[in-house]
């Protein structure tokens, strides 16, 4: 237990399992049986607005894209992406991830369901995500990336102590739009 997580690794020979558990949350692998509801959960607008390569059309591309997510677990190679669960009902919530931008560079990434939003839980996913995977993967700074207008997006880095480094226009999934984009420390915390 360290500052009220509770974070399970196991690694045995190749499988590195981990657990994050907060006061409402647990962080973990995805597994196949999310798949329907992170497609479900991917058809709103705010998805199609703000992360539109993560809008998955059918139960299929969704099944296929957990299959991918999932293979990169054991080498440690991004996109790690990890299912957000309520602990009360077991409800998948959304899920938080690092990708790698370059070497030894990563962005935070995170989505919550549209039925979940409002309660928190990204801000809590995010603050308990940070210093777990800069340990597991031996860095000292992530990047968060917002479009400006996602107010809610750049709240969470903000409250979860990234501190402002660029606004305004830059790329952002392929296109020039206004962003917000934030670097989080190690010590920064």
């Amino acid at each position: 237990r360290k500052n009220g997580l509770l974070v399970r690794k196991q690694e045995l020979g190749t499988d590195r399992s981990m657990e994050i558990i907060t006061n409402r949350l647990r962080i973990t692998e995805l597994t196949m049986e999310m798949a329907e509801d992170i497609h479900a959960d991917s058809l709103d607008d705010a998805t199609r607005r703000f992360l539109p390569d993560e809008v998955f059309e059918t139960v299929e591309e969704a099944r296929e894209t957990v299959t991918f997510l999932m293979s990169r677990y054991d080498a440690l190679e991004g996109p790690l992406v990890y299912a957000v669960i309520r602990k009360e009902d077991g409800g998948l919530v959304g899920y938080v991830q690092m990708v790698p931008v370059e070497e030894g560079i990563y962005e935070i990434g995170y989505h919550i369901g549209e039925r979940y939003r409002g309660n928190g839980y990204a801000e809590e996913a995010v603050r308990a995500f940070l210093p777990v995977m800069s340990q597991t993967l031996g860095i000292s700074e992530v990047y968060g990336i917002s479009l400006k207008e996602n107010v809610s997006s750049c709240k969470v880095l903000t409250n979860c102590g990234f501190e402002t480094v660029f606004e305004g226009t830059g790329c952002y999934q392929g296109e020039q739009r206004e962003i917000v984009k934030g670097i989080w420390t190690v010590n920064g915390c």
